[in-house]
């Protein structure tokens, strides 16, 4: 990196325990209201046709319902922007379902759990849902999968001059792998990414080339209900960035990203 990469962030989209959407979510995260225990509630995504509807998983119903919150208050309808899908393990339910097949005396996987396998499914959904013909980028870094997804995001943005929507999301593990992957529940987030200039009342983050990478500590959460989901889920690794948000914060943010390497970004308040 030779220059500053600069993004506003013009809709938000959130999903997950006890986070029904952004504008309910926006006071819990900014210490104004109790957050309440409760279970991801994902809802259908209406923006599919029936057949599509039927046939997504838990991991593609996660992403479309935070990219849909994101639409509703973004100035560019879908079709029309570039994507960035980031997620630690795809649909785990189905990874379940499949390895239960292969567990059993049949061992057939239907084609409707093959295809959902795949880390792409959740894109290839959203353009179904919205007739999106603009670049679709899919990436995994496992726990860094959600500051690996912003820093590809911020270069789109930076390179190619024209909005990107990042979605992060991960779904619960079901028995026996939660017992190695305890990820507890669904999470999602959506951030619509805009090239500068800045428009009034819109934040910014920027990630500066030399000191956008350091072996410094990850920010926590002050709440410790938002702290637990932080370091339970790896797409909740976005709180802290989340709750600066929510805060109308201006300051610096160190999120999770590979082992012994975080990612520090600048924000600035709208």
């Amino acid at each position: 990196m030779s220059k500053p990469l600069r993004a506003g962030i013009e809709a938000i989209g959130l999903l997950g325990p006890g986070l029904d959407d952004w504008e309910q979510a926006r006071p819990v995260l900014a210490g104004l209201a109790a957050w309440h225990a409760a279970a991801t509630r994902v809802p259908l995504p209406a923006s599919l046709p029936p057949a599509e509807r039927r046939r997504c998983g838990l991991a593609t119903k996660t992403a479309l319902a935070v990219a849909q919150q994101a639409l509703k208050s973004a100035p560019q309808p879908g079709d029309r922007l570039a994507s960035v899908f980031t997620s630690s393990g795809g649909d785990a339910v189905n990874c379940h379902e499949i390895c239960a097949a292969l567990a059993s005396a049949d061992r057939g996987i239907s084609p409707t759990r093959f295809h959902n396998s795949v880390l792409n499914a959740p894109s290839g959904y959203w353009s179904i849902s919205t007739g999106a013909t603009a670049a679709s980028t899919v990436l995994c870094a496992h726990d860094g999968s959600f500051a690996a997804g912003l820093l590809e995001a911020l270069a789109q943005v930076q390179e190619d001059a024209r909005p990107v929507l990042l979605l992060a999301y991960d779904t619960r593990y079901p028995e026996p792998l939660f017992g190695l992957r305890p990820i507890p529940d669904a999470f999602g987030v959506a951030l619509l990414l805009t090239p500068a200039p800045r428009a009034a009342g819109i934040p910014r983050i920027t990630l500066d080339p030399v000191t956008g990478l350091t072996d410094g500590p990850a920010d926590t959460c002050a709440d410790p209900h938002m702290e637990q989901l932080r370091g339970a889920i790896p797409a909740a690794r976005s709180l802290p960035l989340l709750c600066a948000l929510a805060r109308g914060e201006s300051r610096d943010i160190t999120l999770d990203y590979l082992d012994g390497l975080r990612l520090r970004i600048g924000v600035e308040a709208g």
